[in-house]
């Protein structure tokens, strides 16, 4: 059996897997190991996982204990699964079953037992797992062209719940303010006919300060709201109850979530909290401790602008576009990074946000930047002045100065950064 500190799910892509394990008889023995179905489509790769048992969460964040997820999805970052799952690998769903029945993925398959059988012995890998011969002759048996026939040919018929939907009937979306789902950006509101340019940005203070390889689920979590923060207070005081939070996936419609969301990942390092891990930075004029969104209100509120400092690879993995719009929401002006992600690196100029790199051999630990300064970018502010790729130089507050490279690719770039993004350029351009 499944070791029970192990917390299994089934969630599989499609109804027609459902038919062929049932027909195939797996089911019932993938149910019996605790793999029951519980949805489908984006469920545990989201962070839709539930709760472990709290005595074993308690245990983690007490001991300090890196636990793992293996899953056969297509998500592995740090904390994804789960908030308290630091380690993550892909494998296929029958590897997945072997390392929940050895309850570790600390073994050794060809040489280690995962489990004692009912006679008493121990069982290896290779006792239990399939030929390729095995294999092919159960989906031959079991994978039908009728269960597909079946399944999709009817699938544009709904059911009573999608069919039931009530569906206004106004030309423009009927905005409904007591949605906690889907509300009504302001950033566009009272936007004029005239581009705004490129934006200045001077004295402005580093709200992160972060490493290598930051994704945009470290930017823009897709994971569960946990209780005590921005998003969840913003949440509570509209009535919602803390087991319908659900994540920051499901609410992504939602741009007061988008930017409480925002750097809001349990496992992101942000240098300014010298080694302490999550989504919380320091106020540099007093050396407060707050939560980045926090933070960022606090700066706004003092009229101050704000940067990021970053490593390389910044901006990787799902090119999701609400992890540029959260720093947008926050009011983030540039970010100062040793490289992007290409579609990410896009994504910024499309929000109005300064990608600007580090020239070569250069990051903000080789020029000593401590993410304390107060930064001020030399960009021009008429659009004309401005060149793709162009050498941008930035000083600090204490005299120092270096020099980046403008990371806006083309002129069709330059024009989205110079309307503030490419939001406003459609609206102009549609206007």
């Amino acid at each position: 059996n499944v070791k029970p500190w192990v917390k299994t799910s089934l969630a599989p892509g499609s109804l027609v897997v459902t038919k062929y394990l049932e027909h195939s008889g797996l089911q019932e023995y993938l149910n019996h190991q605790g793999f029951h179905l519980v949805g489908y489509g984006c469920t545990t790769c989201i962070g839709n996982s539930g709760d472990l048992d709290k005595s074993l969460s308690d245990a983690i964040v007490d001991n300090d204990v890196v636990v793992v997820a293996v899953l056969s999805g297509n998500r592995n970052y740090e904390g994804r699964v789960h908030p308290l799952t630091r380690a993550n690998y892909l494998a296929s769903p029958p590897l997945v079953v072997a390392y929940a029945l050895a309850g570790t993925v600390d073994i050794d398959f060809e040489n280690e037992p995962i489990g004692i059988g009912k006679d008493g012995k121990e069982v290896y890998f290779k006792d239990v797992w399939p030929t390729n011969e095995e294999i092919e002759q159960v989906i031959k048996s079991n994978v039908l062209p009728k269960m597909f026939v079946d399944t999709y040919g009817s699938i544009t018929e709904g059911n009573d719940a999608w069919n039931n939907l009530v569906v206004p009937k106004e030309t423009l979306y009927p905005w409904d303010p007591k949605s906690t789902y889907i509300h009504k950006p302001a950033y566009l509101e009272n936007i004029t006919m005239t581009p705004p340019g490129p934006p200045s940005v001077k004295d402005a203070y580093c709200l992160l300060s972060l490493g290598d390889s930051i994704t945009t689920d470290h930017i823009s979590p897709s994971g569960v709201i946990k209780p005590g923060t921005p998003a969840a207070k913003y949440l509570l005081e509209r009535g919602v109850k803390p087991e319908n939070f659900t994540t920051y996936g499901s609410r992504r419609a939602n741009d007061e979530i988008v930017v409480r969301g925002a750097f809001a990942n349990i496992r992101i390092v942000n240098k300014l909290l010298e080694g302490e891990v999550g989504p919380k930075t320091v106020h540099v004029p007093t050396g407060e401790k707050h939560y980045v969104f926090d933070a960022a209100m606090k700066y706004k509120s003092e009229g101050h602008d704000m940067v990021i400092l970053a490593g390389d690879e910044y901006g990787a993995g799902s090119s999701r576009d609400s992890a540029a719009k959260g720093p947008l929401l926050l009011g983030v002006k540039a970010v100062i990074a040793k490289g992007f992600e290409r579609i990410h690196r896009s994504n910024l100029v499309g929000m109005g946000i300064i990608p600007l790199r580090f020239k070569a051999g250069e990051d903000a630990d080789s020029l000593n930047l401590s993410g304390h300064e107060c930064f001020t970018i030399d960009l021009p502010r008429k659009i004309t002045e401005i060149r793709p790729g162009q050498d941008v130089t930035v000083t600090t507050q204490n005299g120092k100065s270096f020099t980046c490279t403008l990371c806006i690719n083309t002129q069709v770039e330059l024009e989205y950064f110079n309307h503030g993004g490419i939001l406003p350029y459609l609206i102009r351009k549609l206007a």
